[in-house]
């Protein structure tokens, strides 16, 4: 697929997903919206969480696309901070990374909910899809 983050994928460990967030219903679209959302490229383990030890191995290959209105917005990396914090980062410096809300703890499975601080405000979206790139 075209909207798809693009790194062959005999060049991934196996662990690695592609993961879809798309913004969840709310109050600012109540439906939600398909057309607004992450692609990521990330490290899952058997349960579905986040794998530090497989990040870290390989984390110029953990890739983060944000799309709006369907086509993309910006492309960059997912990162962590020393305690453990993940967040995406675009551009060097700190000013447009946006925070994953405990990403390390949430499970990356159709239909659960993610959040991430852009903007100094959380915004939720759902796993609408996770596969094997």
């Amino acid at each position: 697929m075209k909207d798809r983050i693009v790194v062959k994928a005999q060049e991934l460990p196996s662990s690695f997903h592609h993961v879809r967030l798309v913004l969840a219903r709310g109050k600012d679209p109540p439906e939600g919206d398909r057309e607004e959302g992450y692609d990521l490229l990330v490290p899952l383990n058997h349960e579905g969480f986040l794998d530090p030890l497989e990040w870290k191995k390989s984390r110029d290959a953990c890739r983060v696309r944000y799309f709006r209105d369907g086509k993309t917005a910006r492309i960059g990396l997912l990162r962590r901070k020393p305690g453990g914090q993940w967040y995406f980062d675009y551009e060097p410096g700190d000013r447009d990374d946006e925070i994953g809300f405990r990403l390390g703890e949430e499970c990356f499975r159709l239909g659960e909910y993610i959040s991430v601080g852009r903007e100094g405000a959380f915004v939720t979206y759902q796993v609408a899809r996770v596969e094997k790139p």
